[in-house]
């Protein structure tokens, strides 16, 4: 039986189930390092197409990728994360660049240009910079251009460090007042446990204010090669849902249907908009 988010009627520009997607104004998709490097390096084309159908529909859309440390890794020799912060950094300014190569290379099939936008907590946090940011974002967007938004990890510290995309991703759908935010990984929704174990329930909604009281989460992704888990894409979540914005949690892989208004993931409703 489908819950009572995906029974509100759709209004372009107002997203208030996961059948609202497709009339979305403005998306932010997030996707993790997991999904877009390493053995997922291909999940980048299908993420593209997914993508690409919404711009070629009307929606703005931004990504917030992950994935430039561990796209990074290989051209330097190295066989995980670092743990040292100069080698993270040298890493980063590394992948960045093959990344966004990556996605621009697949963004061509569908006629789309990407700018990218690296981003530190400090920038945020400063009224100058921030503003700085949304008037670009939204530049590229009139001008219907892709976003592609990361952390700056060549300049940002232990101290300065937003400590996940997925707070990133839901500060800059904050930033941008969008509709909704899908936040991507590699299981297809949350669980009540960690997936693998006895017992786990995937979690279909989670009303605004819902505390999810006697769930648990793992602490990050099955890959190890980022620095998100469930935990913080539920943090996550509920800072975009305060201001306003729906929140979807799936699989990479399902992405297509995400963005296509079925009924996949973690569905978490938003405070209602004043």
């Amino acid at each position: 039986m489908p819950d009572r988010s995906d029974t509100t009627e759709s209004v372009r520009g107002t997203v208030r189930s996961r059948a609202d997607i497709p009339g979305a104004r403005r998306l932010v998709v997030k996707v993790g390092s997991s999904s877009v490097s390493g053995d997922n390096v291909g999940q980048i084309g299908p993420l593209v197409d997914a993508l690409g159908a919404a711009h070629a529909r009307g929606t703005e859309v931004v990504l917030v990728s992950s994935g430039a440390i561990a796209t990074g890794f290989p051209f330097l020799g190295l066989q995980g994360r670092p743990d040292d912060l100069a080698t993270q950094q040298a890493a980063a300014a590394t992948g960045q660049n093959v990344l966004m190569f990556r996605y621009q290379k697949e963004l061509d099939r569908h006629g789309v240009v990407a700018a990218q936008i690296l981003l530190t907590a400090g920038d945020l946090q400063n009224p100058t910079h921030r503003v700085n940011a949304q008037r670009a974002i939204d530049r590229l967007l009139a001008l219907r251009v892709l976003p592609i938004v990361n952390e700056n990890d060549t300049v940002a510290t232990h101290e300065i460090r937003f400590g996940d995309n997925d707070r990133l991703a839901a500060l800059v759908a904050r930033l941008l007042g969008a509709d909704a935010l899908v936040l991507l990984s590699d299981v297809e929704s949350l669980y009540t446990k960690p997936p693998q174990l006895p017992g786990a329930e995937p979690i279909e909604l989670v009303p605004y204010g819902d505390e999810l009281g006697g769930v648990t989460f793992g602490s990050i992704g099955a890959a190890g090669v980022g620095t998100g888990g469930a935990g913080t894409k539920v943090a996550a979540a509920r800072l975009a849902a305060d201001a306003g914005t729906s929140v979807l949690v799936t699989a990479t892989s399902l992405v297509a249907s995400a963005l296509a208004g079925e009924h996949v993931g973690t569905w978490f409703e938003a405070a209602p908009r004043a």
